[in-house]
């Protein structure tokens, strides 16, 4: 079947490109649409279709452009009709049409979140366009109106699943994010892996001496909490990535009491690397899911995520990891003060369960009608099993 994957705009790198590179290995027949690519490489401009603000300034300019997206998307037209049209949603995507509305084209729309900037601004800073704000009422009506044919919906986490229901009033099927677990697990010292200016870099950093922090440097990811907290218990802290924040957070760095390093971007296996030495890799966001906590734990490294949000899903509370207010000192200092109690063993059998391979068969078993072929959701060792009717895994 010849079908029709839909992005909201394609970047570089970030979660909702590795849920696009998998939808792309598990439907690999199909066509793509974005309102813009930024990816060349991966994605070669030649195969994928673009909407007429790929050619404007708006591409560079989101939060100015979200009122005319709902229009643009209801427009768009690829040339032949698709077999089906499976969206990658976070902001508009699922209002896109290409004959599904008028000629039955059966739909799926795969939610990463309602948008935040309309249903939930309080939890993402980019909401606060003075622009957005002022249409804001009017994009939530022409959003959950649009939700009503956003056809089969699945949401990437228990979490995101109950914001649908209260933004939308529908309901979701949760399909947990790609990860590449295995990859991660099989591939042993991952020091082994680097370039020798990678070595140099990971030398320079006290092993299994650091907390951890990694995404792009965003406002609501709280890089700075991460850097507080390890001021305050007197703990080196490591930030890799790069993004908007990154001269705040590096004059943070230089105020602090301890060693914080600055890494900019770093290659996956330097990443994993870092996993694999650090202390514990902290997350303080409220996230949707949160792939890179999974990450960490498939390289053995214990992680602390919020106990509010996606994030909570992945982590076994005391075993894996811990779960916390990370507004609470006391909170902190304690999962701090319990991480030799966390297996490394046990983390990455967690992770484990979360692997591409399940994704790519749930997601072949949603949209094509397919066998699941996925492995079991039961670590090896039976230590984990599936969770509720939602597909949400949780622990025994």
């Amino acid at each position: 079947m010849s079908g029709l994957i839909v992005q909201e705009w394609i970047e570089r790198s970030g979660g909702a490109e590795q849920v696009l590179d998998a939808f792309r290995t598990a439907l690999p027949d199909s066509r793509m649409f974005a309102l813009w690519s930024d990816d060349g490489e991966r994605f070669p401009r030649s195969t994928v279709h673009e909407s007429w603000m790929a050619r404007t300034p708006l591409r560079h300019h989101k939060a100015m452009g979200l009122p005319l997206m709902p229009a643009t998307w209801r427009a768009a037209k690829v040339g032949a009709r698709p077999d089906w049209v499976l969206t990658s949603s976070y902001v508009f995507a699922h209002h896109c049409d290409f004959g599904t509305r008028r000629s039955g084209v059966p739909k799926f729309s795969y939610v990463h979140s309602p948008a935040r900037y309309l249903w939930e601004p309080e939890l993402d800073g980019r909401g606060s366009s003075p622009a957005l704000a002022a249409a804001r009422s009017v994009l939530k009506r022409v959003d959950r109106d649009a939700a009503r044919y956003a056809g089969d919906l699945a949401a990437n986490s228990e979490f995101v699943r109950r914001r649908i229901q209260r933004s939308w009033g529908r309901d979701a099927r949760v399909i947990h994010p790609p990860v590449k677990a295995r990859e991660i697990i099989d591939g042993g010292d991952w020091a082994e892996a680097l370039t020798a200016e990678e070595t140099a870099v990971l030398e320079a950093l006290p092993e299994r001496g650091y907390l951890m922090a990694a995404s792009r440097l965003v406002p609501y990811k709280r890089h700075d909490a991460v850097i507080r907290m390890g001021d305050r218990l007197g703990v080196p802290v490591v930030v890799a990535g790069t993004g908007p924040e990154r001269d705040n957070l590096q004059a943070l760095a230089e105020s602090a009491s301890v060693p914080v390093h600055m890494l900019g971007f770093v290659s996956d296996a330097l990443m994993r690397a870092l996993f694999q030495r650090a202390l514990a890799f902290v997350f303080p966001p409220v996230e949707d899911f949160g792939i890179i906590p999974v990450e960490a734990m498939a390289a053995g490294c214990p992680v602390i995520v919020n106990r509010v949000g996606g994030a909570a899903e992945s982590v076994v509370d005391g075993v894996t990891g811990f779960t916390v207010d990370p507004d609470d000192p006391v909170e902190l200092a304690a999962a701090v003060a319990g991480l030799d109690r966390i297996d490394p063993a046990a983390a990455r059998a967690r992770a484990a369960e979360f692997d591409i391979s399940r994704f790519i068969g749930s997601v072949r078993t949603w949209v094509l009608g397919e066998t699941d072929a996925a492995p079991s959701a039961a670590a090896d060792d039976g230590t984990f099993t599936r969770g509720d009717a939602a597909g949400v895994p949780a622990p025994r």
